[in-house]
């Protein structure tokens, strides 16, 4: 018999380590996105969720723009489906990370998504 190349232990490590880093670093998929109450956003995200159901004025240039959903994290839409509204960020002074995803009619808010960390996870926004 050939005695294996690592012990049983460090295997193990090793395994446990892949698991939570997996876990740690999984990002939202379209299937499994989780859900986040409006009251607990951000004050900021609340803000610019009444700025989007008003139809505006944003106070960003790039309010407004069709979200292209490239990296398919959101459920699969036609093109233009999404737009994407900027969440500002205290103390930043570029646009910063978080954003507002919402689907369907421009001034729609009945299925918008938030994100905190520049669309690598979701959040889908219920009332």
């Amino acid at each position: 018999m050939i005695a294996p190349m690592f012990p049983r232990t460090v295997v193990a490590v090793a395994l446990v380590l892949f698991a939570v880093g997996g876990w740690v670093h999984a990002r939202s998929t379209p299937d499994a996105l989780p859900d986040v109450a409006l009251a607990t956003l951000p004050t900021e995200a609340q803000a610019t969720l009444t700025l989007v159901a008003r139809g505006g004025p944003f106070p960003y240039q790039r309010d407004g723009v069709v979200f292209g959903n490239r990296e398919k994290r959101l459920p699969a839409r036609a093109r233009g489906y999404y737009h994407e509204y900027t969440v500002p960020t205290p103390g930043s002074k570029t646009r910063g990370a978080r954003r507002i995803i919402c689907g369907g009619d421009v001034q729609s808010v009945a299925e918008c998504y938030y994100t905190s960390d520049h669309y690598q996870t979701f959040r889908r926004i219920r009332p």
